[in-house]
């Protein structure tokens, strides 16, 4: 269990897998884009770890010369997950201004 949680707590992995389950196979720009602060090099390691764990799939499609990121039966296993805490966050999380006081 504290494997599964040192895995979904470490920074950008829960917002990569959300942004999957959320819309998709994307490619690396969109990905990008999507996890805007993460930087490109650190969302590179990340992909790169969840692809390890069997997480995700990077797929090649070289007559297009497209790389897209997928997830694997594993990584849509979250889908209850992540349901569960937009839930909590929706009830729960204040703005971040409101936060900061």
């Amino acid at each position: 269990m504290e494997q599964t949680f040192t895995f979904l707590g470490k920074k950008w992995n829960g917002l990569i897998i959300d942004v999957l389950l959320e819309d998709g196979p994307q490619r690396f720009r969109d990905l990008a884009h999507k996890v805007s602060r993460c930087s490109d090099r650190v969302l590179v390691e990340r992909l790169k770890e969840l692809e390890q764990n069997g997480v995700i799939v990077r797929r090649t499609y070289p007559d297009k010369s497209l790389i897209e990121y997928d997830l694997t039966t594993k990584g849509r296993e979250f889908r209850d997950v992540m349901t569960a805490i937009h839930a909590w966050s929706d009830k729960w999380s204040c703005p971040v201004e409101a936060a900061e006081k």
